[in-house]
């Protein structure tokens, strides 16, 4: 029992992650996840340009130059 026992707060958080991935594919709710993702992706990349705009045309324009 011990084994056991030390085996699950080894780990619970393994588990745990494998039961909740369980149930959003059997829901079909990873969808939405992958949605989530995306649109916050898309944010945080939008977000970045605006910010440092000059930074990237320059290396953009470095990489076409070695091309």
């Amino acid at each position: 029992m011990d084994d056991f026992k030390n085996f699950l707060t080894k780990y619970w958080g393994a588990i745990l992650g494998g039961l909740i991935a369980t149930i959003l594919l059997c829901t079909g709710a990873y969808r939405l996840l992958v949605v989530i993702v995306i649109l916050v992706l898309g944010i945080w990349a939008g977000n970045y340009y605006q910010n440092n705009k000059e930074t990237i045309k320059s290396k953009l324009k470095k990489i076409i130059d070695k091309m």
